[in-house]
C-alpha cells in the first residue's frame, strides 16, 4: 500500500482516470493507482478537489492535515469502523482504576526497557554517566511493578526518561546538543526533529484505533483532557523510542540532516524544519515504518513497523473485549 505526503505548497490534490494525481506549483504531477492508496498527509496550503474528498471517503483513505511546521489540525476518514459496543466496554474500563494500573505498568514498562535498548545501540564509548543512566533506568523499571497509583507510575517514568534524555544528548553532535525534552514550541533541532515525529506516529496510530472501532479520545494511561486523543497516547509510548527516537538518532549520526536546515520564529523562540528537511524527515520516517521486524511476542512472522502499530492495537481490543489487562502485550525490542 502506499502512504502519500504532500508539503510543497500551493499543490493540488485530484482524480483522473483510476488514479490520485497531485500536481506541483512546479507543473510536475504524481500518479498513485486509488487502489493502492492507504493514506494522505498534507502538510500546509495543499488542495484537494471535492471529487478527490469524495473517493477517499468511499475508499477509506485517511486524509491527516497538518501546518506547514508539523502541528496537527484534523483528519477526513471515514465513520464505517465505529463500533459502540466495544466503544461503550472501553468507556467503562477506563474508568475501573485497577484495570487501568495494570495496563499502565505494561506499558511504562516496555517503555523503559526500549529507551534503554536504543541508547545502549547508540553508545560508543561507555562512560561512567552513560552507565549511571542506564542504572536510574534499570531501578525505574524495576520499581513500576509495586507502584499502587498512577501517580507513582508516572513518577518513576518521569525519572527514566530525565536519564534517558540525558544520555540522547551526549550521543549526538555538538550543533544537535540539547538540554532535556521540550515541546510547543520546540526549543532546538533535536526536539524538533522528536516533536514533528511524535506527531506523525500518533495519528498513525489514531488511524488504527478508529479501524479498529475504539475510541480515540478515552485512555488508560494517560489523564483525560480536553481536544487530545490519550488513548493514542498510551498505544504510542512504548513506539517513542523505537520509531521516532531511532529516525531522529540516525539522521543526525548519519550527517543527513544540519543544523542549518532549521530556522528559529522571532516571537514565540520555537524552532522548525525547513522544507529540504521536513522532505528528508518525511522520507526516512516513512522508510522506518515500512521496514520488517519480529519483535512481536505474539507473532511467529516478521511484520512491518506500521503492521506492528495495527496488531497492537488488535491486541488492546483482546484485552478491553476479556476485560483483561495482561492480555495485552507491549513490543520489547532487542
Amino acid at each position: 500500500m502506499s502512504y502519500l505526503y504532500v508539503i510543497e505548497h500551493g499543490s493540488v490534490i485530484s482524480i483522473s482516470g483510476g488514479y490520485f494525481v497531485v500536481k506541483y506549483k512546479s507543473g510536475m504531477e504524481r500518479k498513485i493507482p486509488q487502489d493502492l492508496l492507504e493514506a494522505i498527509s498534507i502538510f500546509g496550503k495543499v488542495s484537494m478537489t471535492t471529487q478527490c474528498v469524495e473517493e477517499c471517503l468511499k475508499r477509506g483513505v485517511v486524509v491527516n492535515f497538518f501546518s506547514k511546521r508539523g502541528s496537527y489540525f484534523g483528519r477526513l476518514s471515514s465513520t464505517r469502523h465505529m463500533n459502540i459496543f466495544r466503544q461503550k466496554k472501553q468507556f467503562y474500563l477506563s474508568e475501573d482504576e485497577q484495570y487501568c494500573l495494570e495496563l499502565s505498568k505494561n506499558m511504562i514498562r516496555a517503555k523503559i526497557h526500549n529507551q534503554k535498548v536504543v541508547l545502549r545501540r547508540y553508545i560508543k564509548e561507555n562512560n561512567d554517566n552513560m552507565k549511571a543512566y542506564i542504572q536510574n533506568m534499570n531501578i525505574a523499571e524495576h520499581k513500576i511493578d509495586s507502584c499502587k497509583s498512577y501517580n507513582e507510575i508516572m513518577g518513576f517514568e518521569g525519572f527514566a526518561s530525565k536519564n534517558y534524555f540525558k544520555g540522547l544528548s551526549e550521543l549526538v553532535a555538538d550543533d544537535f546538543k540539547f538540554n532535556g525534552r521540550n515541546r510547543m514550541p520546540p526549543r532546538d533541532p533535536f526536539n524538533s526533529l522528536l516533536s514533528l515525529g511524535y506527531t506523525i506516529l500518533m495519528y498513525e496510530i489514531y488511524g488504527c484505533i478508529e479501524n479498529k472501532g475504539l475510541h480515540p479520545y478515552a485512555g488508560f494511561l494517560h489523564k483525560d483532557r480536553e481536544r487530545h486523543p490519550t488513548l493514542a497516547s498510551d498505544l504510542m509510548e512504548e513506539w517513542r523510542a523505537v520509531i521516532v527516537d531511532s529516525v531522529v538518532l540516525s539522521l543526525i549520526q548519519g550527517n543527513e540532516i544540519k543544523k542549518e536546515m532549521f530556522s528559529t520564529d522571532t516571537e514565540t523562540g520555537g524552532v522548525f524544519l525547513n522544507n529540504d528537511a521536513m522532505r528528508i524527515f518525511i522520507k526516512k520516517m516513512e522508510r522506518k515504518l515500512s521496514t520488517e521486524m519480529n519483535y512481536l511476542s505474539y507473532t511467529s512472522y516478521r511484520s512491518s513497523f506500521r503492521k506492528g502499530l495495527w496488531l497492537q492495537t488488535g491486541q488492546l481490543v483482546k484485552a478491553i473485549e476479556q476485560e483483561d489487562p495482561n492480555i495485552y502485550e507491549p513490543i520489547r525490542i532487542r
